[in-house]
């Protein structure tokens, strides 16, 4: 059973920096070349354990034995603070005084009016309207 993907040499191209036509920033290639030989390292095989693997191949020997099967504890995520409220938190223990929530101003309609279409309303005070009687109403109901 392989999950790793490896690609063989002819399906691994080498970089073409021929086509670049803009100038290179010698200050960014000195700061990649640091950032490289920072992270330059001998790498030993034999002292990778990959944990994935490690515990699959145990849940399934675990299995293959007919052992029950425990689920691993799940972490609880760390809740997501609101700076905000922090903020105004930390200032009110400075300056001394309760924090309080500031009111909202009540906000207007803010459609577009000249883009809303005209509905007409139960009356029928427009110009040209004929009086509607009670049949026209079922009619359009049914419709």
């Amino acid at each position: 059973m392989a999950l790793i993907t490896l690609r063989a040499a002819e399906e691994v191209r080498t970089a073409d920096f021929s086509r670049y036509d803009g100038e290179i920033d010698e200050e960014a290639v000195g700061i990649a070349a640091m950032i490289i030989n920072r992270k330059t390292g001998a790498f030993d095989p034999a002292t990778f354990r990959d944990r994935y693997q490690d515990a699959l191949r145990e849940l399934i020997e675990a299995k293959a034995k007919g052992l029950p099967i425990a689920a691993s504890a799940v972490e609880a995520p760390s809740p997501v603070v609101d700076l905000m409220a922090a903020l105004k938190r930390s200032l009110a223990q400075e300056s001394g005084e309760p924090a309080s929530k500031p009111k909202r101003k009540s906000v207007g309609d803010r459609r577009q009016r000249n883009l809303l279409l005209p509905i007409r309303g139960k009356t029928n005070d427009d110009a040209g309207g004929r009086p509607s009687s009670a049949a026209d109403t079922k009619r359009r109901r049914k419709a």
